[in-house]
């Protein structure tokens, strides 16, 4: 069998025994600062990724590295705090191991949050932005030979963000007083930020804000047939024009992120209670 194949079962098995056969419906991965949505997750199992066979472990700042498995809106959902970046070092296949291994357990919806950086200057420190579409730089996931299992050679990513998802979100935005944004975001390797002209270059083609994750589990996810929904939290603007004093601090990222994770929290309940 395919050693992919063994390692995304392996783990599903050990994750599996813990949480007693339950199914989760919705996968939720957490991003830089993002994590206190755990918090609210009922009747938590804590699964360090250390423990998991075959899993790597989480290195970036803000990134607890554990999976929080219960009960949020209502619903059983599998939470990650904290991801695993191509910068860190890792392959792709481990990158983006756990959507798989979520596939696997019985996941059918993957929401997704980051930390990202606004190159739109409509997009200001503290907003929760929807992610529409995005830019993808990095090694394509899916690039070797095809897990048949999983799905097709060539995924269409048309809508790789869920619409009705998408809908849904906005409308619950008004509701709870968050004004409603959308946004394309921007993926790059890291771990530097970006400079100047890159910035200006990413608004160039389309780009409303800048990160470093997110986009090869999305991919991953799609090919798999789960329904994903994307939020970044803005948490810094990007310099476009070379100023003094407007510099990027991977610390401030996490403590701004922090700040709004509690707006993003009660975005993803909701939107929980309705799938």
């Amino acid at each position: 069998m395919d050693e992919r194949i063994i390692r995304i079962n392996t783990a599903a098995d050990y994750i599996r025994e813990k949480i007693g056969n339950a199914v989760p419906v919705a996968g939720i991965i957490l991003g830089s600062g993002l994590g206190k949505l755990a918090n609210d997750i009922e009747e938590p199992v804590t699964i360090p990724y250390k423990d998991i066979p075959g899993f790597p472990v989480s290195t970036a700042i803000g990134h607890k590295g554990q999976f929080i498995f219960g009960k949020l809106g209502g619903k059983l959902v599998l939470a990650m705090q904290g991801r695993f970046h191509y910068y860190e070092g890792y392959p792709m296949e481990l990158v983006t191991l756990p959507v798989r291994v979520m596939k696997v357990l019985g996941v059918q919806f993957l929401f997704v949050s980051n930390a990202a950086g606004s190159c739109n200057h409509d997009h200001k420190v503290g907003d929760l932005v929807i992610i529409k579409d995005h830019i993808n730089t990095l090694p394509n996931p899916l690039i070797g030979p095809n897990m048949e299992e999983f799905g097709p050679r060539f995924p269409d990513l048309t809508c790789a963000y869920d619409l009705e998802l998408l809908d849904k979100a906005e409308k619950l935005c008004i509701e709870l007083g968050i004004p409603p944004k959308r946004g394309v975001y921007f993926v790059s390797s890291g771990p530097t930020y970006e400079t100047p002209a890159e910035v200006r270059f990413y608004r160039a083609v389309g780009a409303d804000l800048v990160g470093m994750s997110t986009v090869p589990e999305v991919i991953v996810a799609r090919h798999c047939g789960l329904r994903v929904f994307g939020m970044s939290v803005v948490t810094n603007s990007s310099n476009l024009f070379n100023e003094y004093g407007n510099l990027n601090d991977g610390d401030d990222v996490v403590k701004q992120a922090d700040i709004a994770a509690t707006k993003m929290t009660q975005l993803f309940k909701r939107l929980i209670e309705e799938i």
